[in-house]
């Protein structure tokens, strides 16, 4: 018996799994960058702490605890954030809708974030308030301290991640953008089918068989019916006495 009203089964298309792939390389890739941050944070605070020392400068001295505290804080929100992304990966696979749009405003903030980091790298790592005036340090002199007490391949390693993750959730967020993805995400709508032989129609009971008919009594007055006022009887039929005759003596 056929379903009245069933719901065609959607076929995901390739663009939607390949933006959470994409996803998954935006969290592998954040998560080697925390990994990096974290394992260096020690020497961006020993540099920071040298750098700042001699400064006057009020609010100057626990610049290096806060420069810690930024470091692990970020770390851990982007950690977070990827692995986040990553699970609404997962539940686009399903076709849920809201985690597609889910997906677009966290993916859209992280792309500010990342962009954001990517920028500064590129255009001369950290960026420490004060400036060449008095007795603090230049952005420029505490990043060639970085640079030399850090390892030679922090900065081209982490930068290369930050592109990577940006162009990986960039196009992540665009796929999923696609006629194809709007189709996949689309609430199906039910269609109508005709039952099959033997069934019965949409919110209608089926009803038994219906008995054999029982024979119905001739309505009064028909002619040539026995028994019925103003009609003599028809010879020849069963059950009626023939009429008398008259015998020769």
């Amino acid at each position: 018996m056929g379903d009245p009203q069933s719901t065609p089964a959607r076929i995901r298309p390739s663009v939607v799994t390949i933006s959470t792939y994409l996803l998954l390389l935006f969290a592998i890739c954040q998560l080697i960058g925390v990994i990096i941050s974290l394992a260096t944070i020690g020497t961006v605070r020993k540099v920071t702490e040298e750098a700042y020392r001699g400064s006057t400068t009020e609010g100057m001295e626990n610049i290096a605890d806060l420069v810690v505290i930024v470091g692990v804080g970020t770390a851990i929100f982007t950690l977070v954030v990827s692995l986040a992304l990553f699970g609404l990966g997962l539940m686009n696979l399903r076709g849920k809708n809201g985690a597609r749009i889910a997906t677009w405003i966290v993916g859209g903030i992280m792309c500010c974030c990342v962009g954001f980091g990517v920028l500064s790298g590129v255009a001369g790592g950290i960026s420490t308030p004060g400036g060449t005036s008095g007795d603090m340090p230049s952005q420029a002199e505490v990043q060639r301290q970085l640079e030399e007490a850090l390892p030679s391949w922090v900065t081209p390693v982490s930068t290369l991640l930050g592109v990577i993750s940006l162009i990986s959730l960039l196009a992540a967020l665009i796929l999923l953008a696609l006629p194809k993805a709007n189709e996949f995400f689309r609430k199906p709508t039910q269609q109508w089918e005709p039952p099959m032989p033997g069934g019965s129609y949409p919110g209608q009971p089926g009803y038994p068989p219906a008995p054999g008919q029982p024979g119905y009594p001739p309505a009064p007055g028909y002619p040539g019916t026995s028994g019925q006022p103003g009609y003599p009887p028809t010879s020849g039929q069963p059950g009626e006495q023939p009429p008398p005759t008259d015998r020769p003596g």
